[in-house]
C-alpha cells in the first residue's frame, strides 16, 4: 500500500498542480531564462520571463488525463478483442490482418495525419490517434496472454456447452488474466506519454501560451545553458510521470503467488 500511494503521488500532484501554483501561468516575474531562485521564482524562469515551477504545476493535468484515457481504452478494447480472438480463430486471424496493417503505420505520421486533417479535434483527436496507434500492439499482447488460458479444461467445457463469447471473455478467461491487463495498462500508459508528449512537442496539441511539459522543452530548448531547469524540470516530470504508473500497476496487481481463480 505504501509503494503504491507513494508512486500515486505525482500524477495526483500534477492533476492537482493548478491549486499549488505560487504564481500564475502566464504572467512573468523575472527576466527572460532568469536562474532559479531569482525574483523569488524556485526554478527560474523561462524563455518570456514566467515561473518555470508555477508552469509546472500547471503543465501536467492535460498529460495525465489524456494519457490516462487513452491508457484505459485501449487496454480495455485490446482485453476485449484480444480474448475474443483467442476463443474464435477465425475472428483472431481477422484481428491479426488488421494489426498487421495499422502497426505500419509510424506513430509520429499517425499524429500528424490525424491532426492536420481534423485542426479541430483538439484533445478528442489526439486521443483518437493515440488509441488507434496503441491498439494493435495490445491486441496482440492480450491474444498472446489469454491463449494458453483459453486451452485449460474449463474453457473448453464451457465452449462445448454453448456458452456465449461474452460470457467467456468476462467470466471465464479475463479474471485469470488481471496482473497481465494491469501490466498492460501500465505499459500503454507510458506509451500514451509518448505520443501525446510528441505531438505537443510538434505542436499538433497545445498551443502557446498553454502550459504543457513537452512544449515547454520545446520552447525553453533555445535558453537551456541560462536556465537548464525550464527544460530540465519538465522533462523529469515526464519521465517520473510515467515511472510512477507502471509502478503503481505492479503494486495492485496480484502476489505472483497467489493463484488467480477464475469467477465462475
Amino acid at each position: 500500500m505504501k509503494r503504491l500511494l507513494s508512486a500515486l503521488v505525482l500524477p495526483l500532484v500534477a492533476v492537482g498542480g493548478p491549486l499549488l501554483a505560487p504564481q500564475p501561468m502566464d504572467q512573468p516575474v523575472t527576466i527572460p531564462y532568469g536562474p532559479a531562485g531569482m525574483d523569488g521564482a524556485l526554478l527560474g524562469g523561462d524563455q518570456l520571463g514566467r515561473d518555470v515551477l508555477s508552469r509546472l504545476l500547471y503543465g501536467g493535468r492535460d498529460l495525465v488525463i489524456a494519457s490516462l484515457v487513452v491508457a484505459l481504452l485501449v487496454t480495455a478494447i485490446a482485453a476485449v478483442v484480444g480474448v475474443a480472438g483467442a476463443l474464435r480463430p477465425a475472428f483472431g486471424r481477422f484481428v491479426d490482418q488488421v494489426a498487421d496493417v495499422l502497426m505500419l503505420l509510424p506513430a509520429v505520421l499517425g499524429i500528424l495525419l490525424v491532426t492536420q486533417s481534423w485542426p479541430a479535434g483538439g484533445h478528442v483527436a489526439l486521443v483518437t490517434v493515440a488509441v488507434a496507434l496503441g491498439t494493435p500492439y495490445a491486441v496482440r499482447f492480450m491474444t498472446a496472454a489469454a491463449a494458453p488460458v483459453v486451452a485449460t479444461g474449463y474453457v473448453e467445457a464451457a465452449l462445448a456447452g454453448g456458452e456465449r463469447t461474452w460470457h467467456l471473455i468476462v467470466r471465464e478467461v479475463l479474471p485469470n488474466l488481471r496482473s497481465t491487463v494491469l501490466a498492460l495498462f501500465g505499459l500503454r500508459f507510458v506509451a500514451a506519454v509518448y505520443v501525446v508528449s510528441t505531438a505537443a512537442f510538434l505542436q499538433v496539441g497545445p498551443q502557446p501560451p498553454a502550459a504543457d511539459w513537452a512544449l515547454m522543452i520545446r520552447e525553453n530548448s533555445a535558453g537551456i545553458v541560462l536556465n537548464p531547469w525550464a527544460v530540465l524540470a519538465p522533462g523529469i516530470a515526464i519521465g517520473l510521470l510515467a515511472m510512477s504508473v507502471n509502478i503503481a500497476a505492479h503494486a495492485l496487481a496480484p502476489k505472483a503467488g497467489n493463484r488467480e481463480v477464475a469467477v465462475r
